[in-house]
């Protein structure tokens, strides 16, 4: 492949190489639809052929521009060329839009997605603080057993911009719903469109999470009191077996849950935790934080389920399994499991990998349903 081209005798020189890039835009595919329109914009400077490729199809020879093209809901490469030099590539993908998935062909609904308002006790500035809950119902008429599932930190805590994402795992929805469960993903306050300020444990300028016990701990204390109030709603939704709710969440909504089920022991069948933890392990009170707040799940009698992920930053194996020795010391049942996800991968993120631990939940649900 020709890249470039010297120039002759006489003091001549080379021609500027050609240069290019991409920009490429998801988009969301409805609900039973194979595609939807993306849009790739390119910009290739001075290039004498230049070229944009979507999988095997050309879409444009121009040096620059914008168009939308048709993608299905598995990543397609684009391309940009100068003739035989490529000059950017990328990837773009549809995004089945909320409770549906991808099955190959089509964005296939798997269940009924809808937000409704958790009324709490809290008031903020005169006014009455309501939690924001996303509901995942099967299609199948109830009354359901419930997983109500925790949401985690946002890294650091340096990001404002984060806090205001509502959390939702379409893994551990559809997982649930294809067996009966109603899934509840409760925003705790000041998350996603949750009133209230959002305040689990800051430094006093609010720059990041602390690294302190005493910050740390009264986050905890908080985080229990909308774990309260979301409880509270799920009990009395329309639709719901209130005797058969599972406690459930990742990261800091994983120790929650372990956590809440000790605390509410007759509210719960059962806990699960994916990847959870308080405070990372590179704070100084990582390990009395994280160990005495999962201790506080000690007294929950039935077994719950621990699942944690290889080249976790946040919280090593090491780490994760001796905070589940504390809370077996103290009398927690439990069984803890440990997945990789493979490569460099961080098994942080093991909750979107449902491949890795859905045999390990669903032997846990059948031992819950016969202990």
């Amino acid at each position: 492949m020709l890249l470039a081209a010297c120039g002759g005798g006489g003091g001549g020189s080379s021609a500027p190489a050609a240069s290019g890039q991409l920009t490429l835009t998801g988009c969301v595919i409805a609900a039973n639809a194979t595609a939807c329109q993306a849009t790739i914009g390119w910009t290739a400077s001075q290039a004498t052929s230049p070229r944009v490729v979507l999988g095997p199809t050309t879409l444009a020879t121009s040096a620059s521009g914008t168009l939308q093209a048709a993608v299905g809901g598995e990543r397609i490469t684009v391309t940009l060329f100068d003739g035989p030099v490529r000059l950017d590539e990328r990837t773009v993908v549809g995004t089945c839009v909320a409770a549906s998935w991808w099955n190959g062909a089509q964005c296939a609904p798997f269940a009924v997605r809808t937000t409704e308002r958790a009324a709490t006790a809290f008031v903020e500035g005169a006014s009455p603080v309501t939690l924001e809950v996303v509901v995942y119902r099967p299609f199948a008429p109830g009354p359901h057993p419930v997983v109500l599932f925790h949401h985690g930190s946002t890294g650091n805590g340096d990001d404002p911009s984060l806090f205001r994402i509502t959390f939702e795992s379409r893994a551990v929805a559809r997982h649930f719903t294809a067996r009966g469960w109603m899934v509840v993903f409760p925003q705790r306050r000041g998350r996603g469109a949750s009133d209230g300020t959002y305040d689990e444990g800051f430094e006093p300028d609010r720059s990041r999470y602390s690294c302190l016990q005493g910050p740390a701990l009264a986050g905890v204390a908080r985080a229990l009191e909308d774990a309260d109030a979301a409880l509270a709603h799920v009990s009395g939704m329309a639709g719901v077996d209130a005797t058969r709710i599972l406690s459930g969440g990742q990261s800091r909504g994983g120790i929650l849950a372990i956590a809440h089920a000790g605390l509410r022991r007759q509210s719960f069948v059962g806990a699960i935790n994916f990847v959870g933890g308080w405070i990372g392990e590179g704070c100084a009170d990582a390990v009395p934080v994280n160990r005495s707040t999962f201790v506080r799940g000690a007294p929950f009698p039935a077994e719950t389920l621990w699942q944690y992920g290889l080249n976790d930053p946040f919280y090593s194996v090491a780490h994760s399994r001796a905070n589940f020795d504390a809370f077996a010391a103290a009398g927690g049942k439990g069984r803890f499991a440990v997945h990789d996800r493979g490569g460099t991968l961080n098994g942080h993120f093991l909750l979107d990998d449902p491949a890795l631990w859905e045999s390990e939940m669903d032997a846990y649900l059948a031992r819950l349903a016969n202990p």
